[in-house]
């Protein structure tokens, strides 16, 4: 900004302010009465009485002019303030309230033009409502489309009396901030079912209570029950065949990595795969903390982005929520080794470590066998990445020309690729899974739970 323009600028920012928030604003009513007004003062000009006319006009609109804005409140004497709920998931609609409270009862007109933010979903044109008594409120209902913390700032608001001649117009900033998770409904949804029933994405995670090595409860036996499971002194005692239930042990480690390296900015179905990545965490580890596991978190790209400590308890998970809903992706290259040796670091006991990522970067990444094999000692891996469903639809097309034979021929060997990339990991005892958008959350859930079924942690 150069002298001259700082010079200018609380100039050009008052001005704004006058024109914003100071002026008053004619109605489609006022116009119309200039215009008639205007045709009679002509008119009076024919026959020789146009001064007179003229200044009859300008007395009669000065005088409705006078009485129209002494029936309007005074700016400073109205209150006004906006509700908005202080988090909201990504695509779900919340409502906005604006209030407006004037010292006296009025009847008024009010329309109301919010500062929405510019990614979200609200109404174009502006709200009107009559104002009837001392206090009006206005409401609309909103969308974030990202992840995020954002900001209502402004209000505008124009009111007019019944006269409806001129509008006073307010500015108010009001500064309220709403942070925007990713979408949540599944992590709900698990919460809220039993746990013998979990579902997610249409999916019944597991039909049958899976055995473990620690004691959880007795229930009457069952003709597919194991006999060595019975409870013979419970049995003598209520003359009915009693069993033992046992479940996995609680309280082992389960640690989610979340890569936000470039390739996680893609778009798949709508989403980034940095979002449904995350949605997909955030359900294991609602799972994991249900179950009674401890759950860490790190995020990274070319540095840690963010590590949340591994926690018990469900509380945790607002933990977790509050440190990886603003994540996005970096327009870097991320450096698994950075991520591991961070995970050796704090991570010291045996865990399910789990590691968001796209498979390309799986492939292409030349340490991170060495780096996995490394790991696996420690830990049990699995390494879950997104498919290309537009690659994987390019393997299913019809070949009516050369250039699609050539594509598809091309589809098939990347997807041949991918295939041989998991069976190779495979062999060497780390588990690759390879999934649609739609199913990641799902296999991620139902992994951790055949690995606490199996007790491998």
């Amino acid at each position: 900004m150069t002298t001259s323009s700082k010079k200018r600028w609380p100039l050009l920012r008052y001005l704004a302010d006058a024109v914003g928030s100071r002026m008053i604003v004619p109605t489609g009513r006022m116009v119309i009465l200039a215009a008639g007004g205007s045709i009679l003062a002509a008119a009076g000009f024919g026959v020789g009485a146009g001064w007179t006319a003229l200044a009859l006009v300008n007395a009669i609109l000065l005088g409705l002019t006078v009485l129209d804005l002494s029936l309007l409140p005074r700016r400073r004497t109205l209150r006004i303030g906006r509700t908005l709920p202080p988090k909201a998931d990504v695509g779900a609609s919340f409502e906005v309230v604006v209030t407006v409270e004037a010292e006296q009862p009025a009847a008024l007109w009010l329309e109301l033009a919010d500062d929405v933010p510019q990614t979200f979903e609200a109404p174009d044109a502006p709200l009107v409502t009559a104002w009837h008594g001392r206090t009006a409120e206005l409401r609309y209902t909103a969308k974030g489309r990202e992840r995020g913390i954002f900001v209502f700032d402004q209000v505008q608001l124009r009111y007019r009396g019944m006269l409806g001649l001129w509008m006073k117009q307010v500015r108010k900033p009001l500064g309220q901030t709403i942070r925007i998770y990713p979408d949540l409904s599944a992590v709900r949804g698990l919460l809220s079912s039993i746990q013998q029933d979990m579902i997610l994405e249409g999916k019944k995670l597991y039909r049958k209570e899976r055995s473990g090595s620690e004691f959880h409860t007795m229930r009457e036996y069952v003709p597919d029950d194991d006999p060595r499971s019975i409870n013979w002194r419970a049995s003598a005692r209520s003359r009915t065949l009693v069993t033992n239930v046992y479940r996995p042990e609680r309280g082992k480690f389960v640690t989610i990595l979340i890569d936000c390296g470039r390739m996680m900015g893609v778009e798949l179905d709508g989403k980034t795969k940095l979002d449904v990545s995350l949605e997909a965490a955030l359900a294991l580890a609602a799972v994991a903390l249900r179950q009674g596991d401890k759950v860490a978190v790190i995020a990274f790209s070319s540095r840690i982005k963010a590590f949340v400590p591994a926690g018990a308890g469900l509380a945790h998970l607002q933990t977790i929520t509050d440190a990886v809903f603003n994540l996005q992706s970096d327009f870097v290259e991320s450096s698994y080794s950075l991520a591991l040796q961070h995970l050796l670091k704090v991570q010291k006991k045996r865990s399910l470590t789990v590691l968001f990522s796209d498979l390309d970067n799986y492939m292409f990444e030349d340490r991170l066998l060495g780096l996995l094999q490394r790991m696996k000692r420690q830990h049990h891996l699995l390494l879950l990445g997104l498919r290309d469903e537009v690659l994987h639809g390019w393997t299913r097309v019809e070949t009516t020309s050369k250039r699609k034979a050539y594509v598809k021929s091309v589809a098939h060997q990347l997807t041949l690729a991918r295939e041989a990339y998991t069976a190779r990991m495979a062999a060497s005892g780390i588990e690759v899974i390879d999934v649609p958008v739609g199913q990641l959350a799902w296999s991620a859930v139902s992994r951790y739970l055949d690995v606490k079924a199996k007790d491998v942690l």
